[in-house]
């Protein structure tokens, strides 16, 4: 597909820690983006959003406390969300509803209207909604899809992963970094934060392309990680959470602990929340959520078939008739490395190559990820992700809420294709495509 536009025009809704890095990435490694205005509900992000343009492109442009104005005076081929997870979703409708390809970072749904709205947005309008699901295009999970989509694996069977990842100073200190985790985590019991997990798996296992989820359980365990913390002593913080405070926003918590208002207070949402969800196909897949106890990171990430089976943490693959023993686990960096995509080849040691180990952090997959969307908007072709991956990874959290209130009751996954996934067309030939790889692109 041919080039429509060599240059297009954007706007940029959401300028806090996680937005002001992509606008730094998209203006450090995407000339052909022109960001024409800014947008958040806090004035001083508005004003850093501003003078980070000024600074990188030595333009003036216009600020908005309110993503309806911005919209309705200007006119985008593409709008950047990097707002909270309650506000991605109205904020993509908006934007398609102006006339906009809308990319969204990446969180769970409120609600599983919410992931309809998208969805019929979507489909009315004729724009596209991608979210910029960045672990679908990590070096590991890129190899590993080449890996099944060649057959390696046999049969896919069962996928397994989480998000286990110590963030009780993020989420602690919410209030004081205006970081929406904490409303979260004291208000919902459910999967907060499923697609870093779900992403990859769902382009293995073919969902919404001859496949689909069709029902979920979750289970919670009780919740004490955050209660505990803010009885113990909060000043142990990561750096960038120190940097936030210093930089600051509202000023710090009190010196002294014991004054401070959320000791007592218990989150609702459990601990470890665990989720399994079942295919069309017969596969399993299993994800965790485990963000607020003491713990080193980890995926967990798992992938097994019929032929092999890969475990990403224990960094060790098997392949029945292709390993050197048998029963015995191997090494996997021979196979990523024989197996490495060809876009991550193309692509990612250019990032990695770019400011802080990669344009956007984690090690050039924020830079591809946003390649797949822009060029997709400069050809005016649907995106890599499409808004029914969206809108059936975001569902994941508003299901596994209410299977959890209904005592881990069995919750059906809605169907956001309405049957076509028995029939889909083929996605656009693109590099950046997670259902496919396309040799003669990269030739």
């Amino acid at each position: 597909m041919e080039i429509v536009k060599d240059r297009i025009k954007a706007g940029v809704v959401g300028l806090g820690l996680r937005g002001m890095g992509q606008l730094e990435m998209l203006l450090d490694a995407a000339p052909d983006v022109e960001i024409t205005c800014v947008c958040d509900t806090l004035e001083f992000r508005v004003k850093r959003g501003l003078e980070l343009v000024k600074e990188k492109r030595g333009a003036d442009i216009r600020g908005y406390n309110c993503y309806k104005k911005m919209l309705g005076e200007n006119n985008f081929d593409a709008v950047f969300i990097f707002t909270s997870w309650t506000t991605h979703a109205k904020i993509a409708v908006a934007a398609m509803k102006a006339g906009a390809y809308a990319a969204m970072e990446v969180g769970g749904a409120a609600s599983v209207d919410e992931c309809w709205q998208l969805v019929h947005a979507s489909e009315d309008t004729g724009m596209p909604c991608m979210m910029l699901e960045n672990a679908n295009y990590g070096k590991k999970y890129l190899a590993v899809l080449r890996m099944v989509k060649e057959g390696l694996f046999g049969e896919l069977i069962h996928c397994a992963g989480g998000y286990q990842h110590d963030l009780r100073d993020e989420i602690g200190l919410g209030r004081e970094i205006h970081h929406y985790r904490h409303d979260n985590f004291m208000n919902r019991n459910a999967e907060l934060y499923p697609t870093h997990e779900i992403g990859p798996m769902a382009k293995m296992l073919n969902i919404n392309r001859g496949n689909r989820f069709v029902n979920l359980v979750s289970m919670a365990t009780k919740a004490r990680g955050l209660e505990e913390y803010y009885k113990k002593s909060r000043r142990v913080w990561s750096s960038w959470v120190a940097d936030e405070l210093k930089q600051n926003y509202d000023g710090e918590p009190p010196e002294n602990i014991k004054d401070y208002d959320l000791i007592g207070k218990r989150a609702a949402c459990g601990d470890v929340v665990t989720t399994l969800i079942r295919c069309a196909g017969g596969e399993t897949c299993c994800i965790v959520h485990d963000c607020t106890l003491p713990r080193p990171r980890l995926s967990n990430f798992r992938v097994q078939g019929t032929n092999g089976i890969w475990m990403d943490d224990a960094k060790s693959i098997y392949f029945e008739g292709i390993s050197e023993k048998e029963d015995v686990w191997e090494a996997d960096a021979p196979y990523i490395e024989k197996y490495e995509h060809p876009l991550w080849a193309e692509n990612a040691r250019a990032a990695e190559s770019g400011p802080s180990g990669g344009f956007g952090s984690h090690g050039g997959t924020d830079f591809i990820v946003m390649r797949g969307f822009i060029d997709a908007v400069k050809r005016r072709t649907q995106t890599p992700i499409d808004v029914y991956d969206t809108a059936s990874w975001m569902a994941i959290t508003a299901l596994s809420e209410d299977s959890i209130a209904a005592g881990s009751a069995v919750m059906p996954f809605p169907d956001f294709t309405n049957g076509a996934w028995m029939h889909r067309e083929s996605a656009p030939k693109s590099k950046h495509s997670l259902d496919a790889i396309h040799w003669d692109l990269f030739e």
